[in-house]
């Protein structure tokens, strides 16, 4: 171990010398008080330490010990339920030692070392393994299987496996490998939290991750091992949006990482889940959830290293071959710490004070996302979802973070202060957003769902465009002054913003709408839109139009339970037809 002394200590950062062995990205332990720190920069011997607990009261010449690794998280059995800190430290357990109030040098570990795990061997003996082989099962709750991989840089012959309960740290297998060294087999491994997991091969992004929020899955779909950013100013609903897509994102594990959230929104996040049903087992969503839990108050190096540690249980998880929804609230914050240590290491700015790799941090992070076949003989597939909240102050896009996010992401779900004013949630702006991931997507779509879904939602798309269009002549003119065409445009596009876009995330039927749902519903409203422009030829004045009382029940389709949905849509349809049909021919019978 090499051990140094502090010559300089600025907030979070602290300058040590006599580091000379030491390398970058270690760990140290800071002053008799062992707080934890890493080494963010080398100068010959000296060393700048981003500490991650407070660091109030140290000064020069206190020690400081590198633990010569980097900063790491545990990966094992336990994950799931638990709520950690920024650096992967367990914070219900950190309450039960040390009461409410984290103090300084708390050092417990991230994996329960005492619980015993009841593990299943799913290898044989004498078996040859690689890296990412599962050689055994754990059930960690009622809805995760854990499955036991052989570590990276390990492959051999399994000289014993053992079946029972063991705790994290017991061997439960013996690789032998071919230079005739013994690996002892744990069911937890460590990896360092800035090094991606490796894989076999990366995927094209060809299956939605079905979110059940309209607006997403129709207009601005994102792809299983997709990428996307919730850039919105305050109060526009970008945490609520996040906690939607956590409860029904058709993912089998979330993780959701609150970096440098408000206390508050956290302890709503904390005190949801576990009362939250999960819509696909029935079981408490966090049955299949990891929390990570830094808020604005903690240490602000911690901050930095949040989003690291959860992307790094997200890619264990998604090399069992898991699913995965990754949340990070908000990156914004974590780029304000990010601005934060680099000042106070003075390293020449960029735009806004960022620093000048702000960029590159943000595409390493993301680009660990995809959706890929793991290591191993029999190559899982697994993906890694990623959604990125963006806080840009003021609501003003063109500043640094989101800019630099938005040339990453394929998804941009732009939220508009001005929506959420009005109560329209999600606040997402139909005009301003877009996503890349379409043109993959259609195939899937319409072998899945159905063939003309594309051709609604384009056509859909049109006439919200043709509205705003419009607003500029009813504001100059008045609506009367439109032909029974554009009024009927006008009329459509109020139902797809009213009817299809408004979700309610309170209402126990309306929070969620599968995909058979969303295309009977936009079926509903456009098939009134295409049949009235032909009642319209036909002769139909745009009042009667209006004023047919189906137009009721099309509105209120989205409060239909989804076990009615096929008989209730089928009769609302039949009597759209009927309507329309009865208008038509009144008013042929007239002419003739």
């Amino acid at each position: 171990m090499s051990q140094g002394r502090i010559v300089k200590v600025s907030g979070p950062l602290v300058v040590a010398e006599g580091m000379r062995d030491c390398n970058m990205f270690d760990v140290v332990r800071v002053s008799d008080k062992h707080l934890i720190g890493e080494i963010i920069e080398m100068h010959g011997d000296r060393a700048s330490i981003q500490v991650y607990e407070e660091t109030a009261g140290l000064g020069p010449g206190e020690p400081v010990v590198s633990t010569g690794a980097p900063l790491s998280v545990e990966l094992g059995p336990g994950l799931i339920e638990t709520i950690f800190d920024g650096i992967q430290r367990p914070l219900v357990a950190m309450r039960e030692m040390y009461g409410t109030n984290i103090t300084r040098g708390i050092d417990v570990p991230s994996l329960d070392r005492k619980k015993k795990w009841k593990f299943e061997p799913t290898a044989k003996k004498g078996q040859k393994v690689v890296a990412g082989d599962i050689i055994g099962k754990v059930q960690e709750t009622a809805v995760v299987e854990h499955r036991i991989m052989i570590p990276y840089g390990v492959s051999g012959t399994i000289t014993e496996i053992y079946a029972g309960d063991f705790t994290v740290e017991d061997t439960v297998a013996k690789v032998q490998k071919d230079n005739g060294e013994i690996v002892n087999i744990q069911m937890m491994q460590k990896w360092p939290v800035r090094k991606g997991r490796p894989y076999k091969e990366k995927l094209p992004p060809e299956e939605p991750l079905v979110t059940g929020q309209r607006v997403i899955d129709t207009l601005f779909p994102i792809a299983k091992g997709g990428v996307a950013a919730v850039p919105g100013p305050f109060g526009s609903g970008k945490t609520v949006v996040q906690h939607q897509l956590a409860k029904w994102a058709d993912a089998e594990i979330v993780v959701y990482i609150g970096c440098g959230e408000r206390g508050n929104e956290m302890t709503d996040v904390l005190m949801e889940f576990p009362e939250l049903k999960d819509p696909r087992t029935g079981e408490s969503l966090m049955k299949r959830t990891v929390l990570i839990a830094n808020t604005s108050d903690m240490p602000v190096a911690a901050r930095e290293a949040s989003i690291y540690t959860g992307i790094t249980i997200a890619e264990y998880f998604r090399d069992m071959g898991y699913s995965v929804a990754l949340m990070a609230d908000s990156t914004s914050r974590w780029a304000e710490a990010l601005r934060e240590m680099s000042g106070r290491l003075e390293e020449m700015p960029g735009e806004e004070g960022y620093p000048a790799y702000l960029g590159s941090r943000l595409a390493q992070f993301y680009e660990r996302a995809g959706r890929v076949i793991s290591l191993g003989t029999e190559g899982r597939e697994g993906a890694l979802t990623a959604i990125g909240a963006v806080s840009p102050p003021g609501g003003d896009i063109s500043e640094p973070v989101t800019q630099a996010t938005l040339r990453i992401v394929k998804v941009f779900w732009g939220l508009d202060a001005s929506l959420a004013y009005r109560r329209h949630f999600p606040a997402i702006n139909w005009l301003l957003s877009y996503s890349l991931y379409l043109d993959r997507l259609d195939k899937w779509i319409s072998e899945n769902v159905a063939r003309d879904w594309n051709n609604l939602r384009s056509d859909a798309m049109r006439i919200l465009q043709e509205e705003s269009e419009l607003e500029e002549i009813v504001r100059l003119v008045g609506v009367d002054a439109l032909s029974p065409n554009d009024r009927l445009t006008l009329e459509a596009a109020k139902s797809i913003r009213e009817d299809y876009l408004h979700q309610n995330a309170f209402h126990e039927v309306d929070t969620y709408t599968s995909l058979n749902k969303q295309y009977k519903m936009l079926k509903l409203i456009m098939g009134f839109y295409y049949k009235g422009k032909k009642a319209l030829e036909a002769g139909a004045t745009i009042k009667d139009l209006f004023e047919l009382p189906v137009r009721e029940r099309i509105g209120r389709s989205k409060y239909v339970p989804e076990d009615q949905v096929n008989t209730v849509f089928q009769e609302i349809e039949t009597q759209l037809n009927d309507q329309i049909d009865a208008l038509t021919s009144k008013e042929v019978a007239k002419n003739a």
